[in-house]
């Protein structure tokens, strides 16, 4: 149970900070112009990522469903970033942070369905 409080406090305080960061950042602008992105995209992304965190933590603290789905969120919004980066060429480095998360939102999605004995 630890480990996953450790990782849902991980992964929050993650997405919630590199949301905000599609808002203000101007390095954030640049990369998404690299990614091929329009403004509007970097917005959502930063959206999701955002509602996504705040989704973890209150499914962990309040309703596990919620969690659960936050979780399955952001697996799918980094699956298609990783896809994005696949796109572009980019290398195992800077691709790899992105299938990290990835994966590790799908474990955590599934710990969620363990831990609180949803479905």
């Amino acid at each position: 149970m630890i480990v996953l409080q450790i990782l849902i406090l991980f992964i929050s305080i993650s997405f919630f900070f590199y949301g905000l960061g599609c808002f203000y950042s101007p390095k954030m602008y640049e990369e998404f112009k690299r990614f091929g992105l329009s403004p509007i995209q970097r917005q959502l992304t930063g959206f999701f990522q955002v509602l996504g965190a705040l989704g973890l933590a209150a499914g962990y603290f309040f309703m596990p469903l919620i969690g659960f789905l936050a979780a399955i969120g952001l697996f799918l919004l980094m699956g298609l970033g990783f896809g994005v980066r696949i796109k572009i060429k980019d290398n195992f480095t800077q691709s790899f942070p992105s299938l990290f998360f990835a994966l590790l939102n799908l474990y955590v999605a599934f710990r969620f369905i363990e831990v609180f004995d949803l479905f």
